[in-house]
């Protein structure tokens, strides 16, 4: 049985998708095409994928892509629209990630929490040359109720000497924020594996 604190976020984000026939614009995130615009095709993971735009964008660009979300309605929206993706219906915390697998492990505005375990999970899915991509809504523009949440500078101070960071910087948003946000700034890290940590 999952912990109260699962099974809550599941229903939050489980009423959320089926408030309504469509969450979020279907365009991908600025950041996500900004930064891998020009990277080689590979195997991408998706993480907290929504209703597919991110993937949906990878696939059409030659990655092989697998989307991870905790939301059946928002897979099953996701999916409807594409079949070639491997979507994935879990929490973070319930699914094994294969270490060393993905060329880019991608991590746009999924709330995150600053818990070391999740986050070097997401960090031993990157493969060596690989791209750990991670966007967040500027801390300035959050409610102290998010401080429990990663922020870039929280993933860097993980990284260990097998990382370089390409990217770490807050920036004005590309898009539009969601309607009914006051969002104007996204946090980006973009870091490359540059060879596997030795345990």
């Amino acid at each position: 049985m999952a912990p109260s604190g699962e099974s809550e976020t599941t229903q939050f984000w489980e009423d959320l998708y089926r408030s309504r026939e469509q969450v979020f614009s279907g365009e991908p995130n600025g950041v996500l095409v900004t930064e891998v615009e020009g990277l080689p095709p590979g195997q991408a993971l998706d993480v907290g994928c929504g209703e597919g735009a991110d993937a949906r964008w990878l696939a059409a660009r030659g990655w092989q892509v697998t989307a991870i979300d905790i939301s059946r309605t928002a897979l099953q929206r996701a999916a409807a629209a594409n079949a070639g993706i491997a979507w994935v219906c879990s929490d973070l915390a319930g699914s094994p990630l294969p270490a060393g697998a993905f060329d880019l492990v991608s991590v746009q505005y999924f709330p995150l929490r600053k818990d070391d375990r999740a986050v070097r999970k997401l960090l031993d899915a990157v493969a060596p040359g690989g791209t750990f991509l991670f966007a967040s809504h500027d801390p300035r523009d959050l409610g102290p109720e998010h401080s429990g949440y990663c922020q870039p500078d929280d993933i860097a101070r993980v990284l260990g000497d097998g990382w370089t960071v390409l990217v770490n910087e807050s920036r004005p948003r590309v898009a539009p924020a969601p309607p009914g946000t006051a969002h104007t700034r996204d946090t980006v890290l973009r870091a490359q594996r540059t060879r596997q940590d030795r345990n």
